[in-house]
């Protein structure tokens, strides 16, 4: 009889944590300002405002979205803060900025809301591969929630992983 097949990994206190499992779905979407300005360049608050007015922002809904200029123009604060209040009650989130910084605050979000209490004293290996955008800056910030609690952290999969920390 041939010896039998033991999954050391399926028996090991080993926690398995997938950033991809907490990617929450909608549509992300860049909101350009370009187009409202005069010659693409200049804000004219009472052309603006009309602009904002006018505009459909019931298409925005239930998605997340990154507020941009792409050109060089000078934008204030408050117009952003205007387009925000119109896309408050109906988008998921609103950032200024592009789709990684906006995936990123979405990631942050998740992770500040987990409670990592079950990663108390454990060793935990964080997935590497996902076949979602998970966010570069997402692994930081979960590293940053895990090394103060956890007994060790790896990357990657439990059959190559690499070893980040080991508490002493």
């Amino acid at each position: 009889m041939a010896d039998e097949i033991i999954n050391r990994v399926a028996n090991s206190k080993l926690i398995t944590f997938d950033l991809e499992g907490f990617y929450p779905e909608g549509k992300r979407l860049v909101f350009d300002i370009k187009p409202w300005l005069f010659q693409e360049l200049v804000l004219r608050e009472k052309d603006f405002r009309q602009f904002v007015k006018e505009h459909d922002w019931d298409q925005y809904k239930n998605n997340y979205i990154a507020l941009t200029c792409s050109t060089d123009a000078i934008v204030p604060a408050w117009a952003y803060m205007l387009i925000a209040t119109k896309l408050e009650s109906n988008a998921k989130k609103v950032i200024i900025g592009d789709l990684e910084q906006l995936e990123s605050s979405i990631y942050q979000d998740i992770i500040n809301t987990i409670d990592f209490n079950e990663f108390k004293d454990k060793p935990v290996i964080v997935k590497g591969c996902s076949n979602k955008p998970v966010p570069t800056n997402a692994y930081i910030l979960l590293i940053e929630k895990l090394t103060p609690i956890a007994k060790s952290i790896m990357y990657g999969e439990a059959c190559s992983s690499v070893p980040l920390h080991k508490k002493k």
